[in-house]
């Protein structure tokens, strides 16, 4: 289903975050804001949910965590034990200090591989995927937000011509 958009486009990310605010307040749906660099506040001022994946960070660490208890007991205890250096092998809570760099370092590992993977999934930036953004000076150095309208387009274009905008038009979002 397409629907119309109002494409403001700013030189100045303080005017953008002015403009988002009075937006906000005349209770417009800003659609989506596109930025050359991150916007401190911006998500706030938005109104966006905070973000979950802090806690599938902490899931995935939990499962790099276990992953190397399973994979230490089973290579070192159960499978193959050996005498280094005089320790015993006869439990792995004997030997827990030894494997904590490890079970430390999995617990990175994990989190920090998997993490990056959602966050691509979540996104939808798969490998060769075609750039999204309407203008391509969104990647240099300007701002461009897109506010939906239905049937309020002369209202919407001037509230956004009065915020600053150094360019207003409507398209069609696909």
């Amino acid at each position: 289903m397409s629907t119309k958009v109002v494409q403001a486009l700013y030189n100045d990310d303080d005017i953008l975050m002015d403009a988002v605010k009075k937006v906000k307040a005349e209770h417009h749906h800003i659609e989506e804001i596109y930025c050359p660099f991150p916007v401190h506040g911006l998500d706030k001022a938005m109104g966006l949910a905070p973000t979950r994946i802090a806690i599938t960070s902490f899931m995935y660490g939990c499962l790099g965590l276990t992953v190397a208890i399973v994979m230490m007991n089973f290579i070192m205890i159960q499978d193959w034990p050996q005498d280094i250096g005089g320790k015993p092998s006869f439990s792995y809570l004997q030997n827990m200090p030894a494997f904590v760099p490890v079970m430390f370092e999995m617990t990175v590992f994990f989190a920090a591989h998997l993490m990056v993977i959602t966050f691509y999934m979540r996104s939808k930036l798969w490998p060769f995927k075609k750039a999204e953004n309407p203008d391509v000076r969104t990647t240099d150095d300007h701002f461009l937000m897109e506010v939906a309208v239905h049937g309020n387009e002369d209202e919407v274009t001037a509230l956004l011509e009065g915020t600053g905008a150094v360019e207003v038009k409507i398209s069609e979002k696909h």
